[in-house]
């Protein structure tokens, strides 16, 4: 063939997938585009292997070479698949529109039936004009007869194309470095790019420096392969040493015979995993190969608490790993990593159409040869077959979940406290997720006993109405509005929980004598969640153990202790409004079983979870009360210092005391504001000052 010269192909009808690979964010995706492109040719030429029109030469191993040199600041990548002739660098090269891979599955359509080696020849080739002035191609087909081709551009649209000299089968494209990318051409640059995209593509990888010096190696004589190039025999002498023999004498003994080594040119090592273990079924997997690929992938060396690995070939192909992390840290704090593949070729991290938002709290692999390599965000908001797999992917983890809590009960209550927060985010964010779920969350009580939901509804009924129902056969004559009745009755209950074990103590301590117990609901997440809960079943109140005082924690109320009590509220409230500077202060006034306790504040379950919920979207500007009743002081008229209060109005004392029973009620609740907190210690001490009469 004589040298020809021509002009690239392009048009209105081809224009836009070239445009599209203009507008890559990052410039380092070439990489994964021309090791792609390799790939993809290996993977060819082995299904004309297996289809009998080709046969590999003796001492096949199939690679992609990528070639630094910093000096000339050229990048190369080579591979060994499928070649092209002069005729096909015309049609995938200078005709952008075209994709080799299309045709070649066209042509043995009929005899083979997988679909996995769809390549982006002619497209993503093109990427590499993002950063190279020239690039040059130098291939050869597989086919018999066939003679080398060199083709080169500068980024124009004007091209060369010749015959060459190469007689190797297989592709050699070499990008001259334009002066904003000489960086590509540095040999640790370039590996930390082909780890990122290319660490489990399945052909091996080989990146060398051809400015650097050769590299050597020792091995042992038995250790030697046809591959290697010995450079020196190196014979170690024998190791001897004295010792003592059983007369007595001192003799030199052979500790080890001499033996020879061989240096060699140091063995390349492969930067692909070619086989990564989201590839392999899940009962040839041990526990050990799935740490150490969370180890590697994503260098984190805590232990994950368990994992779910994905398997699907219909009605789509989907592989991949979903790894459940440790967490120490508040909901919000949580960051995830899912990489995206696609046959092993990394797409991107976190693509939320792809993988549903609540997993991507977890660490894993997806890899799902049916979505296309240059993914468009915008493309999968409106693809159902997407939608489909992230159904899927929360379906199986759902399964995967429910599994564990009815035949791995003791393991699912371990892992619990960590992963309720994925569980709970996900009930949040998808029905059909939270359906599966909702007979499956747990709540740990004050007695760290894990309960299910129907289980903590049973706890919080008395032990009379337990009784009753026990007992209690139904009636088939009675009035069907009064049974319905008094079924929804039976349906009200109200489960009390603790955010903050430590804050909650004096609380927790009434709950305790009285009997009682509450959930601990400590994450960030659980406000939106237990409100959610409320919604999706009717009869169940969440309420804060220090909402509000039930009749538990008081003494038997009469009419008369009713008034008495209406009255020392009047009383309490302006004395400790006028000591306080608070003329909105609410007081009321309670004769509690437990004298040593002076005074609380409760704040309504409503009020608290409007104020979370200002909280969570930074609404600080506004004030708390426009959405109902702020605290409440409650005051007991069975403790002593209340009762001097009430006794003792005018006493010099009483304002520094009533200041003090409200900052410990304040502190029984919440934790006080740096001026509250500087004005407490002041008051305590003055306090152990008159009590020491100093």
């Amino acid at each position: 063939m004589t040298q020809k010269h021509g002009s690239l192909s392009i048009n209105s009808e081809n224009i836009f997938p070239i445009i599209k690979k203009w507008l890559y964010s990052d410039h380092d995706i070439f990489f994964r585009e021309l090791i792609s492109n390799g790939c993809d040719a290996i993977t060819k030429l082995r299904k004309l292997e297996v289809m009998g029109e080709y046969t590999f030469p003796e001492k096949y191993k199939a690679k992609i070479q990528v070639i630094v040199n910093p000096e000339e600041k050229t990048l190369k990548f080579i591979d060994n698949g499928i070649g092209m002739t002069a005729d096909e660098v015309e049609e995938y090269i200078t005709q952008i529109a075209f994709s080799g891979a299309t045709d070649f599955l066209e042509k043995y359509k009929d005899k083979t039936n997988e679909d996995q080696m769809i390549g982006h020849f002619g497209l993503g080739f093109y990427s590499a004009f993002m950063v190279a002035n020239d690039v040059h191609i130098d291939t050869r087909s597989y086919k018999e007869g066939s003679t080398g081709v060199h083709w080169e551009c500068d980024g124009g649209t004007e091209y060369v194309l010749e015959d060459s000299d190469r007689t190797e089968v297989g592709t050699e494209i070499t990008l001259f470095l334009n002066d904003e990318s000489f960086e590509f051409a540095n040999e640790y640059r370039a590996r930390e790019i082909i780890s990122k995209y290319c660490s489990f593509m399945p052909v091996e990888i080989f990146l060398s420096n051809a400015t650097a010096e050769t590299a050597y190696e020792t091995i042992e004589k038995d250790e030697l392969t046809e591959d290697d190039t010995v450079v020196e025999t190196i014979v170690e002498e024998a190791k001897t040493e004295e010792k003592e023999n059983e007369n007595g004498e001192k003799e030199i003994v052979e500790i080890s015979p001499a033996k020879e080594k061989l240096k060699i040119v140091k063995r390349p090592v492969s930067l692909s995993d070619t086989e990564p273990l989201w590839t392999k079924h899940p009962n040839s997997c041990t526990e050990e190969d799935y740490k150490d690929f969370y180890r590697k992938v994503f260098n984190d060396y805590k232990e994950p608490l368990f994992w779910i690995h994905l398997n699907m070939d219909y009605p789509f192909n989907l592989k991949g790993i979903l790894y459940f992390p440790k967490i120490n840290t508040e909901y919000d704090s949580i960051e995830g990593t899912i990489k995206l593949y696609n046959n092993q070729v990394f797409i991107a991290d976190n693509i939320k159409e792809v993988i549903p938002e609540f997993l991507m709290l977890l660490k894993g692999v997806i890899d799902c040869p049916d979505l296309p390599l240059n993914v468009s965000r915008s493309a999968l908001q409106n693809d159902g077959f997407v939608r489909k797999i992230s159904d899927y992917i929360s379906k199986k983890v759902a399964d995967r979940l429910s599994g564990m809590c009815k035949v791995e009960k003791e393991s699912y209550e371990k892992y619990w406290d960590d992963i309720s927060p994925f569980i709970k985010f996900g009930c949040l964010k998808d029905e059909k997720f939270f359906e599966k779920m909702n007979d499956y969350i747990l709540f740990k009580n004050l007695d760290n006993k894990y309960q299910t939901l129907a289980e903590c509804i049973e706890a919080a009924k008395p032990a009379a109405d337990k009784a009753d129902a026990a007992d209690e056969t139904p009636d088939q004559g009675a009035d069907a509005g009064e049974t319905a009745e008094t079924a929804e009755e039976k349906t009200e209950s109200t489960i009390f929980y603790v955010t903050d074990p430590v804050q909650q103590s004096q609380y927790i301590n009434m709950f305790r004598n009285e009997g009682l117990n509450a959930v601990l609901l400590t994450h960030n997440i659980d406000s939106a969640f237990i409100t959610h809960l409320e919604r999706k079943n009717e009869g169940v109140h969440f309420q804060r153990i220090d909402a509000d005082l039930t009749h538990h924690f008081k003494d038997e109320q009469t009419e008369d202790v009713a008034s008495e009590l209406e009255e020392a509220a009047k009383a309490l409230g302006e004395i400790f409004k006028k000591s306080l500077h608070n003329d909105k202060l609410e007081v009321k006034a309670e004769r509690l079983k437990d004298e040593n306790i002076s005074s609380m504040i409760t704040l309504s379950e409503e009020s608290r979870r409007m104020q979370d919920m200002m909280k969570m979207y930074n609404m600080y500007g506004m004030d708390p009360s426009m959405f109902g009743n702020s605290e409440t002081l409650i005051l007991n008229t069975n403790n002593k210092l209340v009762k001097y209060i009430l006794e003792h109005k005018d006493s010099d004392n009483t304002p520094m005391i009533c200041e003090q029973l409200y900052d410990l009620a304040l502190l029984a609740h919440k934790p006080l504001s740096p001026d509250g907190m500087t004005n407490f210690i002041a008051r305590s001490n003055k306090i152990m000052m008159l009590l020491a009469d100093l």
